[in-house]
């Protein structure tokens, strides 16, 4: 094989090769006889059947498969013998292919640029680190109390408000005619909780007991039911009961109510939830902070490629989200297109220097580290840890997705230790403010209220699932 060098430009290389129409027609008859051995054709025993009819039957297909083998086989000799590591996959062209003559082809690579990895005892991160008090028990408490409210009739006779619970029969129709799931006795509806079809609560507010009304409301276009999708309904009304809310007492009863033996068990729990919580954003934050100075600290030469195919990325995942109706912030073309690139070029940048640190120092993911992993993500699911232990196991794919997110915290976790880190106290507040992050800026969207399957019925609470893929979110 002849092999020319046509280009050596900072990380870019480019090589001509040609392969010799000799050495190819022997890999072909090579591969020719060995099939012989073993396909079988009328009239010939198995194994006994001439080359030259082989050829004839399957002389394209196997052109083809040697094809392939032999510019493959000549691309990574070309990066064995100069020593080169792609940064991603080589651009190979075949430029002239015809029978009994020379097979010419071009590469065209990226390499990895030579990075210095230096002193990381150098790199200074400040930990912000926050303790929970009993202030902050507190009000998980109330929230707790809250969530767990009961109601008691109310005692004097008056008009309902908001936030009350009215207890009402109510019969719907469209056109006069009562449809399917429209009905309901005694049923307890908080006014204000916005459980039922948008404008139906509104109408209860200011009613007395034993009030009958017709509540006149129109089906939201999207509405689950088809049937019903945008039609005016009427809801004939009586109200039975006005009861006031209240939030539960804080007290053993409510620690049962969430699986505790008692309200000192949970306040325990609560505890113990709330330094988990900040040792992981303050965990979270310290990562940002090095993922900064390490951008800072560090310059060197990054495969365009790489920038390109990040920059696509980014892009594609910005159209998904605006095709999926999310809020995005105003900017000029020119102004969206830098900001991707400079997120783009930062996540090479990073993702390059991890992948050295890695190589250099040896480190990988152990099965031990993929299951602590699938361990604290099936923690996110009470209830169905077993279901996200099973599609883990049964989906190598998720779990190959997942050694992604747990390599790169194997990374940040060893040069943190090697990093000068100062903790910096700051109150609860401080550490829960929310960073800037290198993704495309949007805005938050606003949750869209699921339509409900029958009218008017309460919406379910919502369970949630195992994710179908680990997707990692990359802090790059």
């Amino acid at each position: 094989m002849q092999v020319t060098e046509t280009k050596n430009e900072g990380l870019s290389r480019e090589y001509s090769m040609i392969i010799a129409a000799d050495d190819f027609e022997a890999t072909i008859t090579s591969r020719l006889e060995e099939i012989s051995k073993t396909i079988a054709m009328p009239g010939f025993r198995k194994g006994k059947v001439p080359v030259s009819l082989v050829r004839k039957k399957h002389g394209q297909d196997i052109m083809g498969e040697v094809l392939d083998k032999a510019v493959n086989d000549a691309a990574t000799k070309v990066l064995t013998d100069n020593e080169l590591r792609p940064a991603m996959q080589p651009k190979i062209e075949i430029v002239k292919f015809e029978e009994g003559k020379d097979i010419e082809c071009t590469m065209a690579v990226d390499v990895m640029p030579v990075i210095d990895l230096g002193d990381f005892s150098k790199i200074k991160v400040e930990r912000l680190v926050a303790e929970g008090d009993e202030a902050e028990v507190d009000k998980t408490l109330e929230r707790m109390a809250e969530a767990y409210k009961t109601s008691e009739p109310v005692a004097k006779k008056r008009k309902s408000k908001s936030g009350d619970v009215v207890v009402i029969d109510f019969t719907g129709s469209v056109d006069g005619v009562e449809f399917p799931g429209g009905k309901g006795e005694d049923y307890s509806l908080e006014l204000g909780s916005n459980s039922f079809i948008p404008g139906f609560e509104d109408q209860l507010i200011g009613t007395n007991v034993g009030d009958e009304l017709d509540v006149k409301v129109a089906f939201p276009a999207e509405y689950g039911a088809a049937e019903l999708a945008g039609k005016d309904a009427v809801f004939a009304c009586k109200v039975k009961e006005l009861r006031e809310s209240k939030p539960s007492a804080i007290d053993d009863e409510l620690a049962k109510k969430a699986g505790m033996d008692s309200l000192e068990t949970l306040k325990v729990a609560i505890r113990d939830q709330h330094s988990q919580g900040f040792a992981d954003i303050s965990r979270q934050k310290a990562k940002r902070a090095l993922l900064d100075a390490l951008n800072d600290a560090y310059s060197y030469e990054l495969p365009a490629g790489l920038i390109e195919a990040e920059y696509d990325s980014i892009a594609k995942a910005f159209e998904q989200a605006k095709e999926a109706g999310e809020e995005v912030e105003e900017m000029s073309d020119a102004e969206r297109e830098a900001d991707f690139r400079d997120i783009a070029t930062r996540r090479v940048k990073l993702g390059l220097l991890f992948a050295e640190v890695g190589r250099n120092n040896e480190i990988k993911v152990e099965q031990d580290d993929l299951q602590k992993a699938i361990l604290k993500e099936a923690q996110n699911y009470p209830g169905q840890e077993q279901m996200v232990f099973k599609y883990y196991q049964e989906n190598p794919e998720a779990m190959q997705q997942l050694s992604g997110p747990v390599y790169e915290e194997k990374i940040v976790d060893f040069i943190l230790e090697l990093a000068k880190v100062t903790d910096k106290t700051v109150s609860v507040d401080e550490l829960m403010a929310e960073d800037q992050d290198d993704k495309p800026k949007k805005k938050k969207a606003a949750v869209k209220k699921a339509p409900a399957k029958k009218a008017p019925a309460k919406k379910a609470a919502a369970k949630k699932a195992p994710a179908k893929k680990a997707a990692a979110k990359k802090a790059y």
